[in-house]
């Protein structure tokens, strides 16, 4: 059996990769490692907590002692494991460095004694390049980023970087665009737009709602980081879009079309600091192993968002029950 380490496993990407990698690999035994922080959920599991290949374990990836025994065993380690939110790095960004730089250090020096280790794939983002006006980013392209969270994931990316350089690890790093599908918080635009409009409440577009983003489905995600653990190659970055870019605002419209909602529900607010304008990445290097994304955005789009509607008890809670995500509506979107 393959001993994989997936981190952040409870998480959205994080808890899609375990269940994608639970049904296509037999041979593969699971261990996720989370700390179940707000955005990271036993409920995101729910399905393959009791997988006979699969094995649970909360921690925090800044406790040596509880994670670097899981590294060291491990042939496989994806490390989805971060703060993820830019409005929450906005309001704070401590937490941000803390756990997106100084935990990827502590996994990166229990996996250089790792005697098994053949990979260790940093999960990074495409907000590392910063605000790309025309064009596309490509791998080689200088990092700008322009928000705490976007720092810390570019300090964690380089770091990983340096640990192949240095101590010539396994490593590969990728860089994806936005993803959605099912599990993912509410506080992230897709599942708030949608929870919100279920519900017949305001929806809170930022600005003027041109800000434009590159969508792409959790499962393509996922299906590219399968192909790159087997044929990236070390101390490589790999940027992974879907090749979906929409405005904002026409997102919001798109969402409330899919349920019947009307466009008076679009609220704008103002602008959050430092906003990129838009993300686009080049994919030449992973479509020439072979990868393609296979889900067409309008496609992805309704069925997330039916997913949303049928599972309104993974939702509903958070948003009616959790005092601390409404402090945080209130904070980020005021009344």
């Amino acid at each position: 059996m393959v001993e994989v380490l997936v981190t952040g496993g409870a998480g959205f990407i994080g808890s899609n990769f375990v269940r994608y990698a639970l049904a296509r690999h037999p041979d593969w035994r699971v261990t996720t490692l989370d700390k179940l922080t707000y955005a990271g959920r036993r409920e995101n599991l729910h399905d393959v907590l009791d997988h006979p290949q699969h094995a649970f374990v909360h921690g925090d990836i800044l406790d040596a002692a509880v994670c670097a025994p899981l590294v060291e065993r491990a042939e496989l380690v994806i490390h989805f494991a971060a703060e993820t939110h830019v409005d929450r790095s906005i309001l704070g960004a401590g937490e941000f460095i803390r756990t997106d730089v100084e935990g990827t250090f502590v996994l990166l020096e229990a996996a250089r004694r790792a005697p098994r280790l053949r990979r260790f794939v940093q999960i990074s983002t495409d907000e590392v390049y910063g605000s790309v006006p025309t064009g596309a980013s490509r791998e080689t392209d200088e990092l700008r980023p322009r928000n705490p969270y976007a720092a810390s994931k570019a300090g964690a990316d380089r770091l990983a970087y340096s640990y192949w350089a240095t101590y010539n690890m396994p490593v590969i790093i990728t860089r994806a665009s936005n993803n959605y599908g099912p599990y993912q918080f509410p506080e992230k635009v897709i599942p708030l737009f949608v929870t919100n409009a279920i519900d017949g409440l305001p929806v809170p577009l930022y600005g003027d709602g041109r800000n434009v983003r590159d969508w792409l489905h959790v499962q393509d995600h996922c299906a590219a980081l399968d192909l790159l653990i087997d044929q990236g190659a070390d101390g490589e970055v790999y940027n992974i879009g879907g090749g979906n870019e929409v405005m904002n605002v026409d997102l919001t419209h798109r969402i409330l079309a899919t349920l019947g909602r009307p466009a008076s529900l679009i609220q704008p607010v103002p602008d959050r600091p430092g906003h990129d304008r838009r993300y686009c990445l080049g994919t030449t290097k992973l479509r020439a192993l072979g990868w393609a994304p296979h889900v067409p955005f309008d496609e992805g789009l309704r069925d997330t968002v039916d997913w949303y509607r049928r599972n309104e008890w993974w939702w509903r809670p958070i948003k009616e029950q959790d005092l601390a995500f409404r402090s945080y509506y209130r904070t980020q979107y005021g009344r």
